[in-house]
């Protein structure tokens, strides 16, 4: 299944990359939507795009759909590229740490100075803190926020922390340290407001802040997006008990995108694209990627390989429709229907990552700036006697990572 579900991936993906005037471009639904920007493509899921593709053999895929997000609308970046929140600095430096083209991102960093003055300017209160309506997550009728609700969420604060963080390493490659350190300064001070000011204490959770102040009193799946850019200290690890737990976010199907204990899970009706409970395979990448660089990255003993592995395989399970591969919009945590049905719209929805998943955790390449390669796969012991991924095109080698128990195998 693992294996028939990144070639799936795979071919989906490429379904998405679209030819426009501009160059390449990467859309969300192969379905015109209202909403969308030029040439159908929405920034919703931009961040995902760029993980993912950043381990094609051709970067032209990734680079012509950046720029044009940057530089698609008579120079400027697209109508609609701030309609939705973006850690896209953070996948683009990410994406440098695996392909090492310095040259293509020294050059974006204009570009993305520009994006997060913008955010700046729209969304940073005077406290220093972000706020964002929940469906400009992409994450609307969540039990924590609202359409018109100018909540301090862990999404965008956390976005902007890692945005931060990414900028501060492009200044210094390229040999601006003045702005290094000026980047550098705005995540640290970033890190300790969402740690003094997003954190419960009774709730030992990441949770959204609301506008009138005091917690939403929620557990919710974006309180785990802080791992994704390494934000949180040892001591917030605890919050990962949740991801093992029946009544928090261990559900048949996979990771729940609100505690299931909540007595507003699931309250807010059906197949109108709620957040409230249901799996979103965007929220259950953040999360993977997040748990990912936990085992890696932290010394804690809340979760392990083995917590890691079974919700690859529930991930790699909830994407099958009538026992094919499907990738929808989202689906009921307890049955695993897409409840979007078979509406033409959701069929194919690029909208999370699953190869950079398999790789970057599971097989467990974690890109780095030096030359060292380090692999440290996610697998628990005898849980495979053999494994190999190929052709991974890696600081411009091809790698080739294989495990074999009984030397038997691969001989």
């Amino acid at each position: 299944n693992f294996e028939e579900m990144y070639y799936y991936r795979w071919w989906t993906l490429r379904k998405h990359i679209t030819e426009t005037p501009m160059g390449f471009g990467i859309t969300e639904f192969l379905v015109d939507r209202p909403y969308a920007d030029k040439y159908n493509l929405i920034s919703c899921a931009l961040g995902h795009h760029i993980m993912e593709t950043r381990w094609l053999h051709n970067p032209v895929y990734l680079q012509d759909n950046v720029k044009i997000w940057f530089r698609g609308n008579d120079g400027g970046m697209m109508s609609k590229l701030l309609k939705f929140s973006s850690w896209t600095a953070f996948a683009l430096y990410n994406s440098y740490l695996v392909n090492a083209d310095k040259d293509f991102l020294t050059d974006m960093l204009p570009d993305l100075v520009e994006e997060y003055q913008q955010w700046e300017l729209e969304k940073r209160l005077p406290s220093g803190l972000y706020w964002q309506y929940d469906v400009r997550d992409g994450m609307e009728e969540q039990i924590s926020g609202g359409r018109k609700v100018k909540n301090k969420r862990p999404t965008i604060n956390s976005y902007m922390y890692g945005n931060a963080r990414a900028l501060s390493k492009i200044a210094g490659l390229n040999g601006n340290q003045k702005l290094s350190d000026f980047y550098a300064a705005k995540a640290d001070t970033l890190k300790q407001l969402v740690l003094e000011n997003l954190w419960s204490a009774d709730d030992q959770f990441f949770e959204t802040v609301k506008e009138e102040g005091g917690f939403a009193q929620v557990r919710e799946a974006i309180g785990y997006i802080p791992w994704y850019f390494n934000l949180p200290n040892e001591e917030q690890s605890v919050a990962w008990k949740q991801v093992t737990d029946n009544n928090g976010f261990l559900a048949p199907y996979g990771l729940t995108t609100a505690e299931r204990r909540h007595p507003d899970f699931r309250s807010h009706g059906c197949c109108r694209c709620e957040w409230d409970g249901a799996i979103w395979l965007f929220a259950t990448a953040q999360t993977l990627t997040g748990m990912a660089n936990l085992l890696n990255d932290y010394q804690q003993t809340v979760v392990n390989k083995n917590d890691y592995f079974m919700h690859m395989e529930l991930y790699v399970e909830s994407q099958y429709h009538r026992g094919r591969p499907y990738i929808g919009e989202y689906q009921d945590e307890t049955t695993g229907y897409w409840l979007k049905g078979d509406q033409e719209r959701s069929r194919y929805y690029n909208h999370s990552t699953f190869n950079d998943l398999m790789i970057s955790g599971l097989v467990g390449l974690r890109p780095r700036a030096d030359e060292v390669i380090e692999v440290n796969p996610l697998i628990p012991e005898n849980e495979w006697d053999w494994f190999c991924l190929d052709n991974v095109l890696y600081h411009g080698k091809t790698l080739t990572i294989i495990w074999d128990k009984t030397g038997e195998k691969y001989k």
